[in-house]
C-alpha cells in the first residue's frame, strides 16, 4: 500500500510540476508517508519516475498488441497501433498530464528496458507482418524506431491540444507513416541483390 500511494502521489506530482521541478519531498508530502517510508521503496525520484514509466508501458502493451495482431492488412496494422497507442493517452488523465510535462525526459529513456520491451515487442510483430505478406521486407529495426518516434511526437502534440483529437492523430501518423513506408518498400524491391 506504501509503495502504491507513493506511485500515485508522483504521478500527480510529476504531471503537475514535471519531473525536474519535482523533488522527493515534494512526493512524500502529496503521499502523506514520511521521507523514510518513502526510501524503503525507492532510492530517488528518477526510480520512482521510472516505475510509473515501466507500469504505463506494461498497461499499454496488451493493446498495442492486440490491436496489431488483429490487423488483416499492413495499414490496419498501423492504424490501429497508432489508435490503440493515442487512446490510451488520452483516455488517462494522468499518463496525458504526465507525457505533457515530462517530454523530455520520457525522451531520454527510450533505450530502457521499461521502454524498451514495447520496441522489442514491435519489432517483433513487424516481423511476423513481413513473414505474413503484409508487409515488404524492411529494416524491422528502422521501422519499429520510426513507429515509436513518430507515435510519441505526435501523442506529445496531441496532448497539448484541448480537446485531444484522437482521429486526427491516427490518421496523420497512418498517413505519414505509409506514405514512407511505400518509398521504402518500392526502394528495397528495386536495390540490386548484393553479391
Amino acid at each position: 500500500q506504501n509503495r502504491a500511494a507513493i506511485l500515485d502521489a508522483a504521478r500527480e506530482v510529476f504531471g503537475e510540476l514535471g519531473y525536474g521541478a519535482a523533488t522527493v519531498r515534494d512526493i512524500t508530502r502529496a503521499s502523506g508517508l514520511a521521507a523514510g517510508t518513502f526510501y524503503n521503496y525507492f532510492p530517488d525520484k528518477e526510480a520512482v519516475f521510472l516505475a510509473l514509466l515501466g507500469d504505463s508501458v506494461a498497461r499499454l502493451r496488451p493493446g498495442l498488441q492486440a490491436a496489431r495482431s488483429e490487423a488483416a492488412d499492413f495499414e490496419g496494422f498501423v492504424r490501429e497501433g497508432f489508435r490503440a497507442y493515442f487512446e490510451f493517452v488520452a483516455s488517462d488523465p494522468t499518463t496525458f498530464a504526465l507525457l505533457r510535462r515530462t517530454e523530455g525526459t520520457i525522451r531520454t529513456l527510450f533505450d530502457l528496458p521499461a521502454v524498451g520491451a514495447g520496441v522489442a515487442e514491435l519489432e517483433r510483430d513487424l516481423e511476423a507482418a513481413v513473414g505474413a505478406g503484409l508487409l515488404a521486407p524492411v529494416d524491422v529495426g528502422y521501422t519499429a524506431a520510426a513507429m515509436v518516434g513518430v507515435g510519441f511526437e505526435i501523442a506529445v502534440r496531441m496532448v497539448e491540444r484541448e480537446p485531444a483529437d484522437v482521429a486526427a492523430a491516427t490518421d496523420f501518423a497512418t498517413a505519414l507513416f505509409l506514405g514512407g513506408l511505400v518509398r521504402v518498400s518500392t526502394a528495397a524491391r528495386q536495390a540490386p541483390a548484393s553479391a
